[in-house]
């Protein structure tokens, strides 16, 4: 049995927390925040893929129980055209379909099902450093204290501490040139199908929103950037003034996003993009790093959560087929570079025509129009939506 240590507690650390104890290891969690994430995030869509991959975990119910149905998005243009609606990947041979849900509803879910199958997690658990030796790994952390194992996996995500242990020549992320904001809108009645992602590319800000069952309206936006905002900066665009810049940014588009924006009681302070096209150095010796930590990707492509539960499976996998820990960490890594590479890249193509000029504006909507007037023969994101993993193969070194 292989002793890990998992840093970081949020969703990609947990499930792969779920993965190496149902492998048949003993994962211990290091969260470096003194509580959990309750309430923390916004909300996120769960694609087939990444549902697909927590059969085996037993985990689906799990997350389905925290979400809603969203089997198809709309897209459309600022000038109030719909353009073609799409299935989000089609559906499991359950009947499953992508789940949208609250990040932290998520995290809640499976935090508690990780406690229930015994899993240890600390909290107030910030690592400074690691060493290793050829049979052990030590995590120090900022409290003075130590623990030891077989393995260290960073699943610390964009700003991972374990990544530059790895390699501290690690690249930074690299800035998508928008930001992020949302929120949640109440006493609205809109014409839309519950559960249907709307997603508008207007004339000068990306908007998608969707009805949950109970009526209301989540949405998220992206507001284009072209230099990376300092904190400061951050800091000053919140609350009422973020508000006032979102609903100018809307002003001419004839969709619903006005109206909604204005209906939000607290719109979300914003946040950049980032994405990694290409992270060098995955693995040394016992430390190896998933999810974000490794391959974030833009919003744009819909598959942080989901390629981080692939990562987490299949090294639960590596790690149970292959005996050797070096090993097992490069067949790890073997499996999954090309794929999340691929998906990286994807997700900047899909998040490009969100970032363009009043000029290139009128030109992306012409070809946006000329492309869905011709019957739709391949989907460009099926690669993502049909990926398996079949948990009972073996994995050879």
């Amino acid at each position: 049995m292989t002793r890990a240590l998992i840093i970081g507690g949020g969703i990609a650390g947990t499930i792969t927390a779920i993965a190496l104890h149902e492998a048949g290891h003993e994962p211990l969690l290091f969260e470096a925040h003194d509580r959990g994430a309750e309430g923390v995030g916004a909300f996120l869509t769960l694609a087939v893929n990444g549902l697909d991959a927590l059969l085996p975990l037993g985990l689906k119910d799990v997350v389905k129980s925290t979400g809603f149905d969203s089997p198809r998005m709309s897209i459309g243009l600022g000038d109030g055209t719909r353009l073609a609606e799409f299935s989000l990947g089609g559906a499991l041979p359950d009947g499953t379909v992508s789940q949208t849900v609250l990040r932290s509803d998520l995290y809640v879910a499976l935090r508690d099902e990780a406690a229930r199958r015994g899993i240890h997690a600390e909290y107030g658990k910030r690592l400074i450093g690691a060493s290793q030796t050829s049979s052990q790994v030590t995590a120090d952390f900022s409290d003075g204290s130590q623990a030891t194992g077989d393995l260290l996996v960073g699943a610390d995500g964009l700003r991972s501490r374990v990544r530059t242990i790895i390699d501290p020549d690690a690249p930074a992320p690299r800035y998508v040139p928008t930001l992020n904001t949302g929120g949640f809108a109440e006493g609205l009645t809109l014409p839309d199908e519950p559960g249907v992602l709307n997603m508008v590319f207007g004339r000068k800000l990306f908007f998608c929103h969707v009805v949950a069952p109970d009526g209301r309206v989540w949405w998220f936006a992206n507001p284009a950037r072209k230099t990376e905002p300092t904190a400061s900066e951050l800091a000053t665009l919140a609350g009422e003034k973020l508000r006032a810049e979102l609903l100018e940014l809307v002003a001419r588009d004839r969709t619903p996003a006005a109206e909604v924006i204005r209906a939000t009681r607290d719109v979300y302070p914003a946040w950049p993009t980032y994405d990694f096209p290409t992270v060098p150095v995955w693995h040394r010796g016992r430390m190896v790093i998933i999810g974000d930590a490794a391959h974030a990707t833009s919003p744009a492509a819909g598959q942080g959560a989901s390629m981080a539960i692939e990562d987490a499976v299949t090294l639960g996998k590596c790690l149970r087929d292959v005996p050797d820990v070096g090993q097992a960490l490069a067949t790890y890594e073997g499996l999954r570079r090309e794929r999340v590479e691929a998906v990286v890249a994807q997700g900047k193509r899909n998040g490009d025509d969100k970032v363009i000029g009043p000029v290139g504006r009128v030109i992306r909507d012409f070809f946006i129009k000329r492309a869905f007037a011709k019957p739709q023969t391949e989907d460009p994101n099926a690669f993502m939506w049909n990926h398996h993993i079949d948990w009972e193969a073996r994995v050879a070194a």
